[in-house]
């Protein structure tokens, strides 16, 4: 995803929008446990402020996963925003010297797309936040109603007074 800035050389203020479709694949941006169906569209704009120059715009893609506490598949839709400063690289300037350098006329915005994306998922694959999971019993999805198991599990710190009140039931 290059970005041609020459015509923002004129001065601050100046900006150039952009959009792009791309693939997961192409931009290395490839889970284990999740997927992005389909293409991710990049919509935005770059910016000369006059000390840098700005990307910003909003990253759209369809996830699809499966729940960690149901194991149902599903998907979400996601819009993410991104804004990020870009420096020309100067004379005695190195790339490690600043996190986003660019060299020419030619700005590449892959690697913050990309970022953005993997950094906006979420730890955990759930389906919705009330899912209810599987009976430890049973396995049945609780989400499609009770399995009528006893899931009943004692607290093992009060195991001793079980053991004194089933004595004095004797």
């Amino acid at each position: 995803m290059i970005v041609n800035i020459a015509d923002l050389n004129v001065g601050a203020g100046k900006e150039i929008p952009f959009a792009f479709e791309v693939s997961a694949e192409d931009m290395d941006a490839v889970f284990d446990d999740c997927a992005f169906e389909g293409v991710i569209a990049v919509k935005g704009k770059v910016v000369n402020t006059g000390t840098c120059y700005r990307a910003e715009g909003i990253i759209e893609c369809r996830r699809t996963f499966v729940c960690d506490r149901c194991l149902e598949p599903c998907a979400e839709d996601q819009r993410i925003e991104f804004s990020e400063d870009f420096r020309r690289m100067c004379d005695g300037m190195t790339a490690d010297d600043e996190a986003n350098v660019f060299d020419g006329d030619a700005m590449d915005i892959t690697g913050l797309v990309r970022d953005t994306l993997l950094a906006a998922q979420p730890l955990s694959n759930i389906c919705k936040p009330d899912c209810k999971g599987l009976c430890p019993v049973c396995g049945a999805n609780l989400n499609h109603g009770d399995c009528g198991c006893d899931r009943f599990v004692p607290d093992p710190r009060l195991a001793a007074l079980q053991q004194f009140r089933n004595m004095g039931s004797e």
